[in-house]
């Protein structure tokens, strides 16, 4: 079963050209349907950043961590083992450090022995026991265990970007602009992204309180913003003018290669120059090899990774981190398949809501099945595995498609079969949850009956928004190089997509799913490379095509850079009309 997909041109606001000084009429209309009317409004100055002052409770927490530091207190800041919990575990490890904490270590949940969040389990573990424990990235959802962090009077001090449940666990103070009632403007950072604030905050405190000396500087936390930036893409968070600055900024220090060690041998292990690294870079290499050590084994590598200064350390971890990722792509290929057997086999697909489960499966990469059934079917999607071998506890990953609220649709599961889940959490688009393996048709019958009720028809289309067509000159390697001299691109801030007409000359099916296409441009005499990442389902493509697609180099052979179609989607163009673009 495919989705259905409809491709809609962008509506772009009538703006005046006279606030796009010596800008492309294409770059000042891709900024317009995006909101962004003028050039000074793209301005990415660290001084344009909402205020931390602004962050509810971030006083306190300022106020604890200083007093944590200053007193010569043990700290252990408590992770996750995502990559924004990994950079944002990181980012509080060396912010800590800098700002000169002396006993100061981490603790990640293993995610097949402690399962999500700050567990009682992952308390126990911790030894010897701190006198403070600092969270990121996860604890607004952990009662429990935060209750058995305060039952050994440990104090607990959670950053947290979630959304909160009904009941808040006991700590001495929360951070997370997602709080209800929280007057901070933008509800869109990262877990990295509030721990950073944090840090921000912690260093106003102690300045105040005469902490730093000619012996003992004030650190230049701004140095942590390479980290900041690749949790906040990482985590796919919508890209709003705050976020924008964040990764603006990292993005630029990683490009002047002031970056960590550990980020640079990625770099190395997947041929990106730093000088032209993009967010894209960021989001399908260097953040899916951090991912992997979290998804597989343990996330402790990928912040060992982050934080090591000694180059061949990083060279090391680097290393590791790669070799995890290849693992897991092979075994994510193997259960994708699986996966979309299942869907071809029964009638699984057909559903609003869609629930998989295989035994065999690995609960770290179920959240990567449940993207790709969610792109193929264009539909909610739980993707189960045991929590361990051999476990009767599932673990789920959940992904969807806007107009369906996962956490708010898990919400109404749990109040409509209280005890159906153990634990459930998450956002709008990705979610997790745990249940017992024999209550896996009662989830799929009530999560199904949600969907039912919430997604109308309209809803089950996806929709492609281009930015227009380009002209012959703008499909060269020197416009994408410019291009890429704009942005950041993300979440809600997406990159660029073209829409034109070319003539498909011939194409290569690669493993059996990918279309290798050569496309004639008939307005120039140009021809040009195209690539379908999983465009092929069987039939060969139209040969007076429609191609939706984003604007890439290619690099092979080595040193031979041309401009590349990343295609998106392809429809068999009416010849009888006008080609987008020009007339053909």
């Amino acid at each position: 079963m495919s989705n259905k997909v409809a491709v809609r041109p962008r509506v772009v606001p009538t703006y005046d050209p006279a606030n796009w000084p010596n800008i492309p009429e294409v770059i000042a209309r891709i900024y317009a349907a995006r909101g962004v009317m003028a050039l000074a409004d793209i301005e990415t100055k660290l001084v344009q950043l909402i205020p931390y002052s602004q962050l509810g409770g971030i006083d306190n927490a300022a106020s604890l961590l200083a007093q944590a530091i200053m007193n010569d207190k043990s700290i252990i800041i408590a992770g996750d083992y995502d990559c924004d919990g990994a950079t944002g575990t990181s980012v509080a490890f060396r912010g800590l450090k800098m700002l000169g904490c002396q006993k100061l270590d981490f603790s990640i949940p293993n995610r097949f022995k402690h399962g999500y969040g700050v567990s009682p389990e992952l308390i126990a573990d911790m030894n010897p026991k701190p006198d403070l424990i600092v969270t990121v990235d996860s604890g607004v959802a952990s009662v429990d265990g935060v209750k058995a962090a305060k039952d050994l009077g440990i104090t607990v001090v959670i950053t947290d970007h979630h959304l909160p449940p009904e009941v808040l666990p006991p700590a001495d103070v929360i951070v997370n602009p997602n709080l209800v009632g929280d007057p901070f403007p933008s509800k869109m950072l990262a877990g990295v992204g509030v721990m950073f604030y944090v840090l921000m905050a912690t260093a106003k405190h102690l300045r105040l309180a005469g902490w730093f000396t000619e012996a003992r500087p004030e650190p230049v936390l701004a140095s942590l913003l390479d980290l900041v930036a690749v949790g906040t893409i990482a985590d796919l968070v919508p890209l709003d003018a705050n976020n924008r600055l964040i990764v603006s900024a990292g993005l630029a220090r990683i490009r002047r290669r002031q970056c960590s060690k550990g980020l640079l041998e990625m770099m190395r292990n997947a041929n990106i120059v730093p000088e032209q690294l993009s967010s894209t870079d960021i989001a399908f290499s260097i953040a899916p090899s951090i991912n992997a050590a979290g998804r597989l084994e343990d996330m402790r590598e990928g912040v060992l990774c982050l934080t090591t200064d000694d180059t061949v350390m990083a060279k090391y971890y680097a290393d590791r981190l790669k070799e995890i990722n290849t693992a897991r792509k092979d075994l994510q290929g193997e259960m994708i398949r699986e996966a979309e057997q299942i869907v071809e086999e029964t009638d699984v697909g057909s559903a609003k809501g869609v629930v998989v489960y295989k035994e065999n499966w690995h609960s770290g990469v179920v959240g990567l099945v449940a993207s790709r059934l969610k792109e193929n079917l264009y539909r909610p999607v739980v993707a189960l595995a045991p929590g361990s071998e051999g476990s009767t506890e599932l673990r789920g990953s959940c992904r969807s498609i806007p107009g369906f609220h996962l956490r708010d649709a898990l919400a109404l599961v749990d109040s409509r079969n209280p005890g159906l889940m153990k634990k459930f959490g998450g956002h709008a688009m990705a979610a997790g949850l745990s249940l017992d393996k024999s209550k896996v048709e009662k989830f799929t019958q009530a999560f199904s009956q949600v969907a039912d009720e919430w997604l109308t028809d309209d809803l089950l289309e996806a929709v492609i928004l281009t930015d227009g067509g380009l002209e012959p000159p703008e499909l060269s390697v020197d416009f994408v190089r410019y291009l890429n001299t704009w942005g950041p691109w993300g979440q809600a801030f997406p990159a660029p997509m073209f829409q034109n007409d070319f003539e498909i000359v011939s194409f290569k099916v690669r493993k059996e799913k990918h279309l290798s296409l050569e496309l004639y441009d008939p307005r120039s005499n140009q021809y040009l490379a195209g690539i379908f990442f999983n465009g092929y389902k069987g039939e060969d493509p139209p040969i007076q095509a429609r191609v939706t697609y984003e604007l890439g180099i290619n690099e092979y052979p080595a040193g031979n850079f041309k401009a590349q179609l990343m295609v998106r989607h392809l429809e068999e163009r009416d010849v009888g009309k006008t080609a987008v673009g020009g007339s053909a």
